[in-house]
């Protein structure tokens, strides 16, 4: 594997900007490259961000013994200890080098939907503990899905579909939403030794909003089969969001728009991120779009149900719940 010092250089597409025609040619000029791509003036304030993280921040300081109380649950709600992930087995000697707390849209026990796998009330540290930590972390949430939805306008329209394809209720009218705190250690990575702050991997869904503290790490990859690989920086961009692409999307689009191959590698500072990923809703079957297939490039991907595939992926890189001892 070879790594480098290369900054990627990735198109910014503006949310506020009048110019549609403009934003969505420039959107689907980075999804057909690399997946990848920087929004800005999406309406989330950079002192409510600061907000955000200081909150972040408080979390991952508290004890190992708090944090592990609120340790993840069946329903991927809770905290993740070091090393709970291993996104990259064939290249990782042990898990990510990171720790995280997952969250989602809260429902009651009691809502028929909490039967679910991915839905259902969330785990929170106790307001004695971190007070209005819960409500910050539900605006973001709140607000957080907003631009997803704006953004995912602009990308129906570079699929030529109508610029609510992705609104109806079985998409992003009952999506599964998970807001993710991520804390890197100071930890340097080494990829010849299989030791990363995260391996490689694509992610899941649909598509992630990332907002980072600044501390660069994280690298895309837009040739998973070149040989050595070759890996590119995205450089942090301040009051911007990183999106990048899922599998659901690369499958919705026939593999025309990309889902990356990225990572994380952890330079010796403590970084903190944080992702939400956002799948349709459990029900949703993704299969190719009509204005993505032709006789000459018919479909790639068979039809799958958002909830079986994201069971998939989640037990193929997190560790079993039983190994750990609260």
């Amino acid at each position: 594997m070879a790594d480098c010092k290369k900054v990627s250089n990735l198109n910014t597409i503006d949310l506020s900007s009048p110019d549609i025609t403009s934003s969505v040619s420039s959107l689907k000029q980075a999804c057909m490259d690399s997946g990848f791509f920087y929004i800005t003036n999406h309406g989330i304030s950079e002192d409510f961000m600061d907000q955000v993280f200081n909150e972040s921040k408080k979390f991952f300081d508290l004890p190992l013994e708090q944090k592990m109380k609120l340790l993840r649950n069946e329903k991927h709600r809770g905290y993740t200890p070091v090393l709970d992930e291993t996104l990259d087995p064939q290249h990782q000697l042990h898990g990510d080098h990171k720790e995280g707390f997952y969250m989602g849209i809260e429902l009651p026990e009691d809502d028929p939907d909490s039967q679910r796998e991915f839905y259902g009330p969330n785990l929170w540290p106790g307001s004695d503990i971190l007070p209005g930590w819960r409500q910050t972390m539900e605006k973001y949430h709140r607000q957080a899905l907003k631009v997803v939805k704006k953004t995912a306008r602009l990308i129906a329209l570079a699929l030529d579909v109508d610029a609510n394809f992705f609104d109806q209720p079985e998409m992003l009218g009952k999506p599964i939403a998970t807001l993710r705190l991520l804390h890197y250690g100071p930890q340097v990575s080494d990829p010849v030794k299989g030791i990363y702050g995260a391996g490689a991997h694509t992610d899941y869904g649909l598509i992630t909003l990332l907002a980072t503290d600044g501390v660069p790490g994280l690298q895309i990859c837009k040739d998973k089969d070149a040989t050595p690989r070759v890996w590119e920086y995205v450089e942090p961009l301040k009051g911007a969001f990183v999106v990048n692409l899922g599998d659901m999307l690369e499958r919705w689009s026939n593999g025309i728009f990309r889902s990356m191959l990225h990572r994380v590698l952890g330079n010796g500072q403590e970084r903190y991120s944080i992702p939400f990923f956002v799948e349709p809703s459990h029900d949703c079957v993704v299969e190719c779009l009509p204005t993505c297939q032709s006789k000459l490039n018919p479909s790639k991907f068979p039809p799958i149900r958002c909830e079986k595939y994201l069971l998939q992926r989640y037990q193929d890189t997190h560790a079993d719940l039983s190994t750990y001892k609260p």
